[in-house]
């Protein structure tokens, strides 16, 4: 039994921040060369990215790859659209999903596997300010718990 190994490029924690995320999906990306030479140099900003589809196909936006240092004229629009390759059923779901329940595509880390550029996508509903504001008292309450556990221990 082989283990795959998985090199974490680029996450979006702002996602997390902004958004529930309800389902994640992996999608490889369809990118020239010198793009995934960028990639791997870990240049890339997911930030403010997001999904559509467009006639059945699913693609990122707002996903900035900076051009490539050494690639001259092959480099191309650093904010172009990157088409997403996934199984027809699951953008065709994901389509139904976004429309109705008004969730959205949000991409949340570019990854290499097996020597191919992958991106894990998420089915998030936005969060209120409220919400927020109760996840950042969760985190800082579970802070001061393990800090005063580990002070206990000592």
């Amino acid at each position: 039994m082989e283990k795959t190994e998985i090199k974490i490029v680029a996450q979006n924690k702002k996602a997390y921040h902004d958004y529930f995320v309800e389902e994640t999906y992996e999608a490889g990306l369809e990118l020239f060369g010198t793009e995934v030479k960028s990639v791997r140099q870990g240049k890339i900003n997911l930030k403010d990215s997001w999904c559509n589809i467009v006639k059945g196909e699913i693609f990122v936006n707002g996903m900035h790859i900076s051009p490539y240092d050494h690639g001259n004229i092959f480099n191309r629009d650093p904010l172009r659209p990157k088409k997403l390759l996934m199984h027809k059923k699951e953008i065709l779901k994901l389509f139904g999903l976004t429309k109705q329940q008004g969730y959205a595509i949000i991409p949340l880390q570019v990854y290499f596997t097996k020597g191919k550029a992958k991106l894990l996508i998420g089915l998030c509903k936005g969060k209120k300010l409220y919400d927020k504001r109760e996840d950042a008292a969760k985190k800082s309450a579970n802070r001061e718990i393990e800090r005063s556990m580990s002070l206990r221990n000592q």
